[in-house]
């Protein structure tokens, strides 16, 4: 297919709300920032479509309709799967951000975390709120199962952690952020992200206390939209940290993250949940904590909890001819 050919494909054939990665060869990870980024190392990743926004309320609601489907944040956990939860826990209930009236004791999370029954995506602040006019912000309290199962519905995938990272520098390579090297380059504010003292004042320099509408910041150079705060976003990677890779010095071809076995928690071995590869930051990260809305960040993400900040957007990988 020759250049002429294959642009006029791309302007008729781009799959609805999704944008052309082209993929290449790039520096994956950070040598100067949280440890679980370094250290950093060669990737190649081919071409892929990847959603323009995380996926929205409103796209989500439909696939529910279509499907009759049931998030895990909606179903009570299953004692045996849980044999030492009190009773009180064993209802269906998610993570919800509980800003404390002062400052905190910002090493102990559970001064702004609170378990909520009846908190799930259609009341993503617990009971009595709802999505009502959040039509188009990011569908959040999603479980990784949840993602998966959409991404099947509409026939696409889950991006890898190496996917993720590349389509979220949108062609800026080395740069600190999504957009460059300044947090506000000319005081311009760029992604939905904690502004003032975490987690008890938030000075709203951006606009929202909680998630923003998708497309409400500028896209990257890729037309990608949230690829830095607003919530964070599930990978299909299990957990393995950075130094686990077997050939650092080496360019590794897509690679696909860790194992199941290689993603458990050694600090909370007696719970052994295994987990997947968060990526993006959310509207909860702040320069004084969790300095993660930055492509090279990461986290790892137990496969059964949900919150209120984080939820996902979907990749496809069928290249033009």
């Amino acid at each position: 297919m020759s250049g002429t050919e294959r642009q006029a494909f791309m302007e008729h054939a781009t799959p609805a709300g999704m944008a052309w990665i082209p993929g290449g060869i790039f520096r994956m990870g950070s040598d100067h920032h949280y440890p679980e980024e370094a250290p950093a190392h060669r990737v190649r990743v081919g071409g892929f479509w990847m959603d323009r926004t995380s996926v929205t309320n409103d796209a989500f609601s439909r696939f529910v309709a279509s499907t009759g489907y049931v998030t895990l944040a909606e179903r009570p956990p299953r004692a045996e799967d849980y044999p030492d939860a009190l009773p009180e826990f064993l209802v269906a209930a998610s993570a919800v951000f509980s800003p404390p009236p002062a400052a905190v004791d910002r090493n102990n999370a559970y001064h702004w975390w609170a378990y909520v029954p009846g908190a799930d995506w259609r009341h993503p602040q617990g009971p009595g709120s709802s999505i009502e006019g959040l039509s188009q912000h990011p569908v959040v309290h999603i479980a990784y199962e949840d993602a998966e199962a959409y991404a099947r519905w509409a026939g696409k995938d889950l991006p890898t952690e190496a996917e993720f990272e590349f389509a979220a520098r949108g062609g800026l390579e080395g740069a600190e952020f999504v957009w460059g090297d300044e947090l506000h380059p000319g005081g311009r504010m760029m992604a939905n992200t904690w502004q003032g003292e975490f987690p008890w004042h938030n000075s709203l320099d951006d606009g929202f206390a909680w998630t923003s509408p998708a497309g409400a910041f500028p896209a990257n150079g890729y037309g990608l939209s949230d690829m830095a705060g607003n919530v964070w976003q599930w990978t299909s990677d299990w957990y393995q940290d950075h130094r686990q890779i077997d050939s650092p010095c080496c360019t590794l071809e897509n690679p696909k993250g860790g194992s199941r076995d290689s993603s458990y928690d050694i600090a909370s071995s007696e719970t052994r949940l295994p987990r997947k590869v968060i990526k993006g930051g959310s509207y909860l990260c702040a320069p004084s904590y969790c300095r993660r809305y930055r492509p090279a960040a990461r986290m790892a993400q137990t496969i059964d909890t949900t919150t209120c900040h984080v939820g996902f957007r979907c990749v496809s990988r069928v290249e033009p001819q």
